[in-house]
């Protein structure tokens, strides 16, 4: 019986393998084809329903979020076979702290493990060569939690063929207004390294000037903002069905297409990220046309 038994497992392990490389070649056909029309540059993801995941499979609290680790794990791998250059995923919102104190614990621990998970020679990070962002206001984390994030980025930062952008402690609101803060100091830096006007021509022409020299511009905050590393999302997915962007790169998503699957964050799987790109590709021209009218 013994024997059997060995015997249906080597089997079983046999179909599953088999069953694994005719799924693997049917998708990187499949991606051959999606290849031949616009892919996007940037792919940013809105991860919500790993709780009611988890409370519909009857799951203990934090095999939701668990699970919504596998499914992006599968979506960085589809990501890189496609092509896509920047991945920026939203982790953990600011007003999460609002949550329960054990709920935000648990979050973190979990965070903390997924984290130094990232640095093991056989992850993903590695096998794919990808360099790590973690966007965000950083010193709210705990001390554990921000060291690894910073070991990360430090760890991948000569990576340079797939960028992911983990934003963790992140909103929009804060985002602008650090980006703002950060202009103003520059500005007066700028203001006092330079010291009082000289200038030849008339008083009014140089009061002009300097008065131009002070303004903050748009470039200033743009040059400002944690996202400047990545150029603006071409799609925003957002599972779960909802189409609130949750105070979510408010700035960058001007002109990306939106797409909001009914499933799950741990149920989104390949149709839904196909589907999402074959709509991008449809209305690519449009997109393009009002980027050049901006």
């Amino acid at each position: 019986m013994a024997e059997l038994a060995g015997q249906i497992k080597r089997m079983n392990g046999g179909i599953n393998q088999l069953l694994e490389q005719i799924f693997g070649f049917s998708r990187r056909c499949l991606f051959r084809v999606i290849s031949m029309g616009p892919i996007p540059n940037h792919l940013a993801f809105i991860m919500d329903g790993n709780r009611r995941y988890a409370k519909k499979c009857g799951l203990e609290e934090g095999s939701g979020h668990k699970a919504g680790f596998s499914a992006l794990m599968l979506m960085l791998q589809y990501c890189y076979e496609l092509g896509i250059k920047y991945v920026t995923i939203y982790a953990f919102s600011i007003d999460n702290f609002r949550r329960q104190p054990e709920e935000v614990q648990c979050l973190m621990d979990l965070m903390l493990e997924k984290i130094k998970s990232l640095l093991e020679k056989e992850s993903i990070v590695h096998q794919y060569g990808i360099r790590v962002y973690f966007i965000g206001n950083l010193a709210l984390l705990n001390d554990q939690v921000r060291d690894a994030a910073e070991e990360v980025m430090k760890a991948t930062a000569k990576n340079s063929r797939v960028v992911l952008l983990i934003c963790i402690a992140y909103n929009s609101t804060d985002e602008i207004l650090q980006a703002v803060k950060k202009s103003c100091i520059n500005k007066l830096d700028n203001i006092e390294a330079s010291g009082s006007y000289k200038h030849e021509d008339s008083d009014i022409e140089a009061k002009d000037m300097e008065n131009q020299e002070k303004k903050i511009q748009l470039v200033d905050i743009e040059e400002n903002m944690q996202m400047s590393v990545a150029p603006n999302p071409d799609i925003l997915i957002r599972s779960s069905g909802e189409t609130r962007l949750s105070n979510f790169l408010l700035w960058q998503t001007g002109n990306s297409q939106l797409c909001s699957p009914a499933a799950l964050w741990p149920e989104i799987g390949l149709r839904h990220l196909v589907w999402a790109i074959l709509n991008f590709q449809r209305s690519h021209s449009y997109l393009e046309k009002r980027k050049k009218q901006l």
